[in-house]
């Protein structure tokens, strides 16, 4: 099942689309509706989904997320029940998972573990927020044998030396934050995104997505102008959480997503 994410890209390009990749927090409202959620978010246009994996302190992470965080925390899911959720998904879709999380959920779960155990239920990619390369080898290596491609970050702020080791780490595709700071919806998008990309671009070949303060049709848009990819977490979060007492968040949550992505919308 290696290479997924890698091969997604490349179906779009062929088609010359760009791939929507929305964030949700596993968990919230709960996990079964998560389940529902991410193969509606592939029957709205999605590419590749990010499953956020709640963590007790998400410091790279605005109030929206924090808040969803927190609801499923309270269910006192752990880890296992994660991925047997990435399972269920996998049983009904093939659409590839980047399992999003912090180290401190993995290291208690044990390195080789998650790896191993990650690939069986499905996960293709794995983004730690707090992993930098320089600190990765142990890391890379357990994913890399088992076939899940290990996803690193650059920021407006990552010098040419830091993006050199950055593309020279990640497998899948290299997620640029259009910011410094934390999650959360922006009315406008950040003018550092475009010069982000180009430095980033001219020392790779793999697809850049972009994310961090995309919320509206517009951004996606502008973002897809530039980057192969768009990843909106924040605003469809706030969307969950809009909706999980109206008994329809999936069906609700499923128009905002084609709302962002269609021409125009």
């Amino acid at each position: 099942m290696s290479g997924e994410i890698r091969a997604a890209f490349e179906r779009l390009k062929k088609e010359g689309r760009k791939a929507f990749i929305p964030y949700v927090t596993a968990g919230d409202p709960d996990l079964d509706t998560t389940v529902e959620l991410v193969l509606e978010l592939e029957r709205s246009g999605s590419a590749i989904v990010e499953l956020g994996i709640p963590f007790s302190d998400p410091l790279a992470d605005g109030p929206t997320i924090q808040r969803a965080s927190e609801r499923a925390l309270r269910h006192g899911y752990r880890l296992a029940d994660y991925l047997e959720g990435v399972e269920r998904i996998r049983s009904r879709s093939g659409i590839p998972i980047v399992m999003f999380s912090y180290f401190n959920p993995i290291l208690q779960y044990g390195l080789e573990s998650l790896a191993r155990d990650a690939r069986m239920a499905g996960v293709n990619g794995l983004l730690v927020t707090d992993m930098t390369p320089e600190e990765g080898t142990e890391y890379r290596a357990c994913l890399e044998a088992q076939g899940v491609d290990p996803i690193f970050l650059a920021a407006p702020t990552s010098s040419t030396e830091r993006v050199l080791r950055i593309v020279a780490c990640t497998r899948g595709f290299v997620y640029i934050i259009s910011r410094t700071g934390v999650t959360g919806t922006r009315d406008l998008l950040s003018e550092a995104i475009e010069p982000t990309v180009r430095r980033v671009r001219a020392h790779t070949d793999l697809p850049v997505a972009v994310g961090f303060g995309i919320s509206r049709p517009e951004h996606v848009r502008a973002v897809w102008e530039i980057a192969e990819g768009a990843v909106v977490g924040s605003a469809i979060v706030a969307e969950i959480e809009r909706q999980s007492a109206s008994g329809e968040v999936v069906a609700r949550v499923g128009e905002f997503c084609r709302w962002l992505i269609q021409p125009g919308g």
